[in-house]
């Protein structure tokens, strides 16, 4: 799950798109195949299962159905959960760049998961990594009827699609863009130097622009999983869980909420993840 991969790129290629997002140049055109999700679904032989919807970040496709995922894959089924494997850009049943994900359609398909007559249609756990992490909890934030979350490297806010210009929403809610924190002509020099997490840590310094642009994790109405890397080299994925942490309990959040860091660089805690099955066990089942 390599978050914002495709920043890195040529110096005059970036400073255009400084520029674009600059000047606010946006697209009226929804991007092809907008609105489409592949899926791969799989289920063990335990009857009524909670369901788990696993969503990759910026690599694109659909990352849980590969051969690296098969472990995980296994696991998920031993321990009696189904597994929803989600594609929502980047593969050929899906929008080929990272912008103006419909999150609707990305629950349609999910709650089209749960009438599989093996699973408990009442128990859905969301699973996703970077920009995978960032949707995860974006849908948990607007759907009551997701009943936990786990972030992997994600974010507290939502930030641009991830095309030429970055001047788009990564996610469409309703028909309507989900507000971003911009790509601001301070983050170029980092962006030359293919220094993304400072050119992340530089787009939130717009206290304006970030507080727009915050998750309502408030709102969510189930457990709360943060995993962060200390070293994170993409964006300030410990920082951002923080600061999810501190606004749960300055609210009294009802549900389990946990931020677990992991020393390490943005891959680190998917080595990890019989602590995330534990937390699954204990909050989720």
């Amino acid at each position: 799950m390599k978050s914002f991969s495709c920043f890195i790129i040529s110096p005059i290629i970036i400073i255009i798109i400084a520029f674009c997002c600059t000047v606010s140049c946006t697209s009226d055109e929804l991007p092809e195949k907008y609105g489409q999700v592949g899926t791969q679904l799989y289920v063990g032989a335990e009857k009524n299962q909670a369901l788990i919807v696993g969503l990759g970040g910026s690599e694109g496709g659909n990352a849980w159905t590969s051969d690296y995922w098969k472990k995980t894959r296994d696991q998920m089924l031993d321990s009696g959960y189904a597994l929803l494997a989600l594609e929502y850009f980047g593969g050929p049943n899906s929008p080929e760049q990272l912008d103006r994900i419909a999150i609707d359609s990305v629950y349609k398909v999910i709650k089209a998961a749960t009438a599989h007559p093996m699973i408990n249609g009442n128990k859905i756990a969301l699973i996703g990594g970077s920009k995978g992490a960032e949707l995860a909890l974006l849908l948990a934030s607007k759907y009551p009827d997701i009943d936990c979350v786990v972030s992997i490297v994600g974010s507290h806010a939502t930030f641009p699609a991830l095309t030429f210009m970055a001047s788009t929403s990564s996610w469409i809610y309703q028909g309507k863009e989900v507000a971003y924190v911009p790509l601001p002509w301070s983050a170029v020099p980092a962006l030359l130097k293919q220094d993304l997490r400072t050119a992340f840590s530089e787009m939130l310094t717009d206290t304006a622009e970030v507080q727009k642009s915050l998750i309502d994790v408030n709102a969510i109405t189930g457990s709360i999983l943060m995993v962060s890397a200390t070293q994170d080299e993409m964006w300030p994925s410990t920082e951002m869980a923080e600061d999810i942490m501190h606004k749960l309990k300055e609210n009294d959040f009802s549900h389990p909420y946990q931020h677990i860091a992991i020393a390490g660089s943005h891959q680190a805690p998917l080595q990890h993840f019989d602590t995330i099955i534990h937390f699954l066990n204990k909050n989720f089942r």
